[in-house]
């Protein structure tokens, strides 16, 4: 073999050896960049399936706890359903049901006392009214607004007049409480809103008045 064909081959040679290196690097780099975005992705997917199942179970636990009696809940019975113009005075505080205005209150949160005759149609609606007496520590309102923007079938007022700090009304039902967290109010609630105990579950909860 000639000098310069020698050269030649020992340069392909050469050439080749660097090729070689460079794709096991690039192999290299591969396996590290889309084993670590499947690891990755592996991990995203394991922790949202994680929060849908908490959130699955928390909501089904809600739901069987909800046919259980609720300790502490009063239910009540023959509750008249007359639409008047005038004020009604209510044995119970909130109303529980009994003659209403001829308009509801919207659900959603007031910072305002609404008019217990519009809230009790709210009730016959299928509605939940959270309400607490006013002095509620800020944080425990916080609690009581976060059950009421979850469900579109709960209304959060205060009541001066109410003895309980914090009161979990529907048609029919009422139970009051300490505090906020109380575990058997978003069980109320599950019980309740929407709940085919109400004279009109599936009404308009919105359309009506604010307040």
């Amino acid at each position: 073999m000639s000098n310069a064909s020698k050269r030649r081959a020992d340069h392909e040679a050469l050439l080749a050896g660097i090729r070689a290196q460079q794709k096991a690097k690039q192999r290299k780099w591969n396996i590290l960049v889309y084993g670590g975005f499947g690891l990755l992705l592996t991990v995203i997917i394991t922790a949202v399936a994680l929060v849908v199942t908490g959130a699955v179970q928390e909501k089904n636990a809600a739901m069987e706890a909800a046919k259980k009696p609720i300790d502490g809940a009063q239910t009540y019975s023959g509750l008249s359903r007359n639409h008047v113009q005038t004020p009604v005075s209510y044995p119970q505080e909130p109303g529980v049901g009994g003659d209403h205005a001829p308009v509801w209150v919207n659900c959603g949160i007031y910072t305002e006392p609404v008019t217990k005759e519009r809230a009790v149609h709210s009730l016959e609606h299928g509605a939940v009214w959270l309400s607490y007496k006013p002095g509620l520590p800020e944080d425990e309102i916080t609690k009581l607004a976060a059950l009421a923007k979850a469900n579109p079938y709960v209304l959060l007022s205060p009541d001066a007049n109410q003895s309980e700090p914090v009161t979990a009304t529907a048609w029919g039902a009422q139970l009051g409480v300490t505090e906020a967290a109380d575990p058997r109010i978003p069980t109320f609630i599950s019980a309740y809103a929407q709940s085919p105990k109400a004279p009109e579950p599936g009404a308009a909860c919105t359309g009506g008045s604010n307040g």
